[in-house]
């Protein structure tokens, strides 16, 4: 069985401004289980369970693509029974917001299990900003638990190696003050998605750029991430 992950640099759902990414997702999971309408589980622990948030995900998704959608609360948890909607999910995606406070909160309350295990048995796990370098060793966020929106590097949940940069259309310059010498980084512009399949990299399939930023004795180099098709 592959394990996906679509991994999206940025872009506000609400506007629509990822929707082709979004629809490569979907239809990647009707292709996946075609005998079935597609359920997505929105994950809103980084925006701190902020349910406007999961309302634009679900116009896009149910309104737009078709596909069955719910929400997993771990702020505001109301249901004993969460772990149910992860195993019947089709889809997972993590929104964007506060990266280390969904790090933090999914270590109490088991949630990167739930979505794990959902993976192993066919899910494809989606994420934006937040949800898309919470899964590396390392994240470059603005985000920190003093309450500070300083940029700064940060430990992630170490499921896939390497490093990740989201929005890096806008932070690229500034990661470079950060990155250590032989260092690499996957660096993730708005409207860029890469996908991993089963641990490697196939490539970008968004019309943003995507590239990996390098630290080779003082001179940084960008090696662009080739497009890519589900």
């Amino acid at each position: 069985m592959d394990e996906y992950f679509i991994l999206i640099g940025g872009g506000e759902i609400k506007n629509k401004e990822t929707l082709a990414i979004d629809t490569a997702i979907c239809s990647l999971a009707r292709k996946l289980n075609p005998d079935k309408r597609p359920f997505a589980l929105f994950v809103g622990t980084a925006s701190h369970d902020y349910m406007p948030y999961y309302n634009s995900f679900h116009k896009t998704y149910t309104g737009a693509l078709d596909v069955k959608t719910d929400v997993a609360l771990s702020v505001y948890r109301t249901s004993t029974d969460v772990e149910s909607k992860f195993n019947k999910a089709d889809v997972i995606y993590v929104g964007g917001g506060d990266t280390p406070f969904l790090v933090e909160k999914w270590g109490e309350t088991g949630y990167t299990d739930y979505i794990l295990n959902a993976q192993r048995r066919g899910a494809i796990v989606c994420g934006l900003s937040a949800g898309a370098i919470c899964w590396f060793d390392k994240m470059f966020t603005d985000s920190g638990r003093d309450g500070n929106h300083d940029y700064r590097v940060t430990k992630g949940l170490g499921i896939l190696p390497g490093n990740a940069c989201p929005h890096a259309n806008l932070r690229g310059e500034e990661l470079k003050n950060f990155i250590e010498d032989g260092e690499s980084w996957y660096c993730m512009c708005d409207n860029s998605a890469l996908v991993f399949r089963s641990g490697s990299l196939l490539g970008n399939i968004g019309e943003g750029e995507a590239y990996i930023l390098t630290e080779n004795g003082g001179k940084p180099t960008k090696t662009p991430i080739n497009k890519t098709q589900l």
